[in-house]
């Protein structure tokens, strides 16, 4: 890690961005062999990784024959709770970055860029994942009509009632319709903060009446950004530690938010009905493409280490993707079932 001196002197002296590794733990910390976590428990050797840029030792991701999203994928969003405008723009910008409309206009390394690893899972016909996502209709739900706790059930109510709602209903896609719903600060999710900061599965007919793809993610600025807004913030449980830099959009819940919708996003297209792309034995609790990097942003990252990530040197912001409209987003790798460990386009053999 550079010293401040010689990083500002970098920031004085870099074009529009400089690459840095970042490591949340000061040293004295990472030397410590013990460190009580939240849960009571301990965490042995926090900054020693036992996987740079993923390890295929030990994974067995398998296709299992089921669909992927090969058809064009369309996303409809439906936020719930309070969103101000500033907010659904940093989202909806991620979501067009997918496949630009121009995509000679956006630099490398960009969000279509990182999408071309979801693109290499195929299905049995050989098939790939489509290459064009969409953002398709939105609904908002201000007026939090299940509430202002969900649990996974009441999800499935929420996108069942967007998809039936007597003014703009939301339409039906099962074939190539994600549906994502967002919730607001102040919105409680069961497991939220403490298990999940987001999670993808299918709707029941017997709630939604269709079998549809959805996936729900929570902005945690309010709750535990530290857990889900990672690195932009980090965990208050652990001492010493810091931030990794400015949230390239100024907002820590929103851009913290932009890399769990990206992990859902590739999980579902590549395992929408749970059974197509992961690993492991049991389809309900599988090891998915984007879970096996989580936290990976760059060259060497793991254990304790984003990897080399930029760093604006006129806002401080990490990032390591550009999108449409001058947008920076920092999105985590994704699992190459060709390279067989993670990766993305910002990697330094690119």
């Amino acid at each position: 890690m550079s010293s401040p001196a010689v990083l500002l002197l970098l920031l004085l002296v870099a074009p529009a961005a400089t690459v840095l590794a970042w490591r949340p733990w000061p040293q004295a910390v990472l030397n410590a062999t013990n460190i009580t976590g939240n849960g009571g428990g301990t965490m042995t050797d926090i900054g020693v990784s036992k996987k740079y840029e993923g390890s295929s030792e030990f994974v067995h991701l398998m296709y299992h024959m089921g669909p992927v999203l090969t058809t064009n994928i369309t996303i409809y969003p439906i936020w719930y709770g309070a969103w101000n405008p500033s907010q659904k723009r940093i989202l909806r910008a991620f979501l067009r970055s997918i496949s630009p409309a121009d995509p000679a206009a956006v630099p490398s390394p960009s969000v279509a860029a990182w999408w071309r690893t979801v693109q290499l899972y195929g299905d049995q016909t050989g098939a790939n994942v489509s290459r064009t996502v969409l953002l398709g209709a939105e609904k908002d739900d201000r007026r939090y009509s299940h509430g202002k706790s969900l649990t996974r059930l009441s999800i499935q109510s929420v996108i069942g009632a967007a998809i039936t709602a007597r003014t703009r209903p939301l339409p039906v896609n099962p074939r190539g319709g994600l549906y994502l719903l967002l919730t607001s600060t102040d919105v409680a999710v069961q497991d939220f903060c403490g298990q999940v900061c987001g999670f993808h599965y299918f709707t029941f007919p017997s709630i939604v009446g269709y079998t549809l793809p959805y996936a729900w993610v929570g902005n945690s600025a309010a709750k535990c950004p530290g857990v889900c807004a990672y690195p932009f913030a980090v965990p208050d449980y652990v001492p010493g530690a810091r931030s990794a830099g400015q949230p390239p959009n100024g907002d820590v819940g929103v851009d913290g938010m932009v890399s769990v919708v990206a992990h859902e996003l590739a999980e579902m297209a590549s395992n929408p009905l749970a059974n197509a792309w992961y690993a492991g034995s049991d389809p309900s609790f599988p090891t998915e493409i984007a879970d096996l990097c989580e936290g990976i942003y760059g060259t060497g990252g793991g254990g304790a280490y984003t990897g080399q990530i930029l760093v604006d040197s006129r806002s401080g912001a990490a990032y390591n993707l550009n999108g449409v409209g001058g947008r920076q987003f920092l999105v985590q790798w994704i699992w190459n079932p060709i390279l067989n460990y993670c990766s993305g386009p910002n990697a330094l053999d690119q």
